[in-house]
């Protein structure tokens, strides 16, 4: 037995108790340096207790802790549930030690017996991730818009109304909009009331700290007259001018039916009164405002980084739930270290009309890495990206051509959440 192997034998990975879970956020806070107040604890706590939960136990003690939400994930023309794995903690003293491997081999154990196909994070150290077989799936712009002078579109604005709504009142008035999007954009999940409250609007300042970064509370836009489903909607906040800052819109999340809608939103957000610009945290790189805007130099793309990391757990159960754009006969060989029953030799026939992934003993046309496939799900990333890097080997010519073909989606997958 070699020193890594007799060091892990010292660490019991089992089920963590409802019991444990204060003693578990201690551990988590105490690793990430946080400070949370009351409510965010309390937040925490009620999402720690209403998902899957790994502990992984030296003695009595608590060393390292995996959970994950039991989120519904939009996929290419259906939905899937979905592990969202968080809370990822393993004690200083017991690092290196194979803790997390042991901790990740615990949950897919869980995924499979809770029926998850999917599962998904969102990486703090994306260096971490790529070895348990996550592949970046979705990405995000960060953009700015530059509204000390009006915001110039090439469209006209839709001329429907716009109204503040109470923010309590929202979840019910915002829902059918969402859920619309749903099937347009893979890498959506799907909310309930209690998310809408929680998560979404952060109606009780457990999220986003309210006021001690200068911005407000939430607020909601609606495109729409009462009564009727709204064209569009966004949830922003506001801070004023003050010493050494500009009076700025931060928006959470925008959504509208199309691209007129949109436009009415955004001549909206910028043109609120004592602010000089629209700071927005995540869009989707084939965002049509990045198209809409008259002068690129007033929009501007800030940032663009990797969201939503996606791990296939179940590779048949999820390749063959989602749609395919275009028919696609070929044996892929699939390499999956962290999860031997998806690694080996299959035929994927897919087309409109369905799928099927059978073991075959044949030369393969594709060679690729499960994490690979990950990021090729949703239809984000082409499989030749990962060919012209040298992490996936075409041996048939046209056959990584026809995959990505088949793979592709009209709309760009996106996460607009973190969590």
């Amino acid at each position: 037995m070699t020193t890594d192997d007799a060091a892990r034998a010292t660490v019991n990975i089992r089920d963590l108790p409802a019991a444990d879970c204060d003693q578990a956020l201690d551990m988590c806070y105490s690793v990430f340096h946080l400070q949370p107040g009351d409510k965010t604890r309390s937040f925490h706590g009620d999402l720690l207790r209403a998902g899957l939960r790994v502990g992984a136990y030296d003695g009595a003690q608590l060393a390292g802790l995996a959970g994950a939400h039991r989120r519904t994930l939009s996929v290419p023309g259906g939905r899937l549930p979905c592990a969202a794995v968080d809370f990822v903690t393993v004690l200083p003293t017991h690092r290196r030690r194979g803790v997390l491997t042991s901790m990740m081999d615990g949950l897919w154990r869980r995924c499979a017996a809770d029926g998850r196909p999917l599962a998904c994070l969102w990486a703090s150290e994306s260096a971490i991730y790529g070895r348990y077989g996550f592949g970046a799936a979705t990405e995000l712009y960060g953009i700015e818009i530059d509204t000390s002078r009006p915001l110039a579109l090439r469209l006209a604005p839709d001329s429907r109304p716009l109204r503040l709504i109470d923010p309590a009142e929202a979840p019910a008035v915002l829902a059918p909009r969402y859920d619309a999007t749903l099937p347009q954009r893979a890498g959506r999940f799907t909310r309930d009331a209690s998310w809408w409250r929680a998560g979404a609007l952060d109606l009780n300042g457990a999220r986003m700290n309210a006021g001690q970064d200068g911005f407000g509370a939430a607020r909601v836009v609606v495109l729409g007259a009462p009564g009727e489903e709204p064209g569009g909607y966004a949830v922003y906040r506001t801070r004023g001018p003050g010493e050494g800052r500009t009076g700025a819109v931060f928006v959470g999340e925008l959504e509208a039916e199309s691209a007129p809608a949109a436009a009415a939103l955004w001549s909206y957000l910028a043109s609120i009164d004592l602010t000089s610009v629209v700071r927005v945290q995540g869009r989707p790189a084939d965002d049509p405002l990045l198209y809409l805007a008259a002068d690129r130099d007033q929009v501007r793309v800030t940032g663009q980084e990797p969201n939503l990391w996606l791990r296939l757990v179940d590779v048949d159960a999820a390749l063959t739930a989602r749609s395919w754009a275009a028919p696609v006969d070929l044996v892929l060989d699939l390499r999956d270290t962290g999860l031997p029953a998806n690694a080996g030799r299959f035929r994927l026939t897919a087309g409109p009309g369905g799928a099927t992934w059978e073991p075959v003993d044949e030369a393969p046309d594709i060679s690729l890495d499960v994490r690979e496939l990950g990021s090729c799900y949703l239809g984000g990333t082409p499989l030749r990206h990962f060919v012209h890097a040298g992490l996936a080997t075409e041996h048939t010519p046209g056959a990584v051509r026809r995959l990505d073909a088949a793979l592709q989606t009209e709309w760009l997958p996106f996460t607009g959440e973190n969590h």
